[in-house]
């Protein structure tokens, strides 16, 4: 007897990625943020004081939650390997060769016994719009209501305006993240859909390398997207 096997999307909570925003399933929305570490040990007891309470303060100040997540995976070495043996070949010298092939060795066997992780510290802002039906999206639940032409057209172009409606109110709780962390002088940015994409691969992809060619940056830098 033949089986039916899930499809593995079903379990991925992802509609889409568009415009720096994660689409839900459920048609809810997110925006991540990428934050700098801090070494927090290095402060002076007045400057940890100073960053515990100003943390605590912006805490207090959210109406709505948040989702704080602290990503960690393997670095990608390969490239590095590459430039060591490209060197090689470009050098003149036997021994500086010998010296620079015994250090790629050095470093590739390190990192197979010894994986390297980086570690990305990110906060998840979620919006969760609250709709009241039209008419027009009733049409397919209501069979006596007559469906009439190009409804299909306006219902497209009422979800693109719910869309754009609902990331301005998304961006605008970003935006109050983002003023909440600089005062407590941490870096922010806000992730693009390219950079989304390569995060989101790598949560559902633990136990592979990253994906070549897209690189989400390891620190932030001090300008955030502006939107």
């Amino acid at each position: 007897m033949a089986q039916n096997f899930g499809n593995a999307q079903d379990l991925v909570a992802i509609e889409e990625i568009r415009e720096g925003a994660v689409i839900m399933k459920d048609r809810s929305l997110r925006q991540v943020i990428m934050v700098g570490g801090i070494n927090f040990s290095l402060k002076s007891e007045s400057e940890q004081g100073t960053i515990t309470l100003g943390y605590q303060n912006f805490l207090n100040s959210l109406d709505f939650a948040i989702q704080l997540i602290i990503h960690s995976r393997k670095i990608n070495i390969d490239d590095y390997l590459k430039l060591l043996e490209h060197r090689i070949s470009e050098e003149s010298s036997e021994l500086l060769q010998n010296q620079i092939g015994e250090y790629r060795e050095f470093i590739r066997g390190f990192v197979q016994e010894n994986p390297i992780m980086a570690k990305t510290f990110l906060v998840v802002v979620p919006f969760f719009p609250i709709t009241i039906p039209s008419k027009k999206k009733l049409i397919g639940f209501i069979p006596f209501l007559k469906k009439t032409k190009g409804a299909d057209e306006e219902q497209l172009r009422e979800k693109g305006l719910d869309f754009q409606k609902n990331l301005e109110q998304l961006r605008q709780r970003a935006n109050r993240i983002i003023e909440g962390l600089r005062a407590i002088d941490l870096e922010v940015r806000v992730l693009d859909d390219e950079e989304l994409i390569e995060l989101f691969y790598n949560f559902y992809n633990p136990g592979t390398i990253e994906k070549e060619g897209v690189t989400v940056p390891k620190e932030a830098e001090g300008e955030s997207k502006k939107e």
